[in-house]
């Protein structure tokens, strides 16, 4: 017979250490798979990456290395950070096989959602950084540094680029966040009402965090869509709140009838 999977409330702590590692191992190794034939394009994957700045260098300038390994490790870097945004499906399945355990059984089905929606505003918080955050913060340093001789290296343009495409990915997962949050009962529409001064510093202060330019305007670029985001997350919870309401209702004239026969 087949190991039957336990409730979190029957599961020990070591069985849902256990459940964490092999969740991260999943991760890991899709993670690992993909990364092989991410390899192969990880020269055109970090030219694209490279655009934000080499736009705004002089005509002829390149991106520098200090150390003779220093390309390889940074195609080798490139292709894992390639791999996280291919696999980041999976990841995030991954995520949901993790806490399903937790949640109501109508809310399990609820996986496909969760998985498409997660990609999507990871992706999408992805690309408003290349598109709109890179450029500013590029333009930004090199403007302030115009009186000296820019040599800037490979790899330290791709950890600024690996905190802002990560960092900015993952704040865009408020919506989604909060949504199943609202489901569980944790956070309401009038309590993120409430606390919307709260969640305006908040957003500054991690605003402030991701991107790397010390001006008001690079950090407002991001500040505003977070903002925007928070507004749509508290419609979110307006509708998982309404649709709550029906439901129990709905439950309600259902036990009313099955007591009147």
């Amino acid at each position: 017979m087949g190991k039957v999977k336990k409730s979190p409330d029957e599961m020990t702590f070591l069985e849902h250490l256990e459940d964490l590692r092999k969740r991260l191992f999943n991760s890991f190794l899709a993670i690992v798979i993909t990364l092989i034939p991410s390899w192969f394009f990880s020269r055109d994957v970090f030219r694209i990456l490279a655009r934000p700045v080499t736009r705004y260098l002089p005509e002829g300038s390149k991106l520098a290395y200090t150390g003779l390994t220093e390309p390889f490790l940074l195609y080798l870097k490139v292709s894992f950070l390639t791999a996280i945004f291919i696999s980041s499906p999976f990841i995030f399945l991954q995520i949901w096989y993790f806490v399903a355990p937790g949640l109501y059984q109508r809310e399990k089905r609820m996986v496909i959602p969760f998985v498409i929606f997660t990609s999507f505003f990871f992706l999408l918080g992805a690309t408003f950084g290349y598109l709109v955050i890179f450029p500013w913060a590029c333009r930004f340093f090199l403007n302030l540094g115009s009186d000296f001789q820019s040599v800037i290296t490979v790899n330290s343009y791709f950890n600024l680029s690996l905190k802002l495409l990560l960092g900015i990915g993952l704040v865009f997962e408020m919506p989604v966040l909060v949504f199943f949050l609202a489901r569980i009962g944790v956070i309401s529409s009038h309590w993120m009402l409430r606390n919307f001064k709260y969640a305006v510093l908040v957003i500054f202060i991690i605003a402030a965090v991701i991107t790397p330019t010390p001006d008001m305007i690079t950090q407002s670029i991001l500040a505003i869509p977070m903002l925007l985001l928070y507004g749509l997350s508290i419609v979110v919870v307006i509708v998982v709140e309404k649709a709550k309401i029906r439901r129990q209702e709905r439950e309600a004239r259902l036990e009313a009838s099955s007591n009147g026969e």
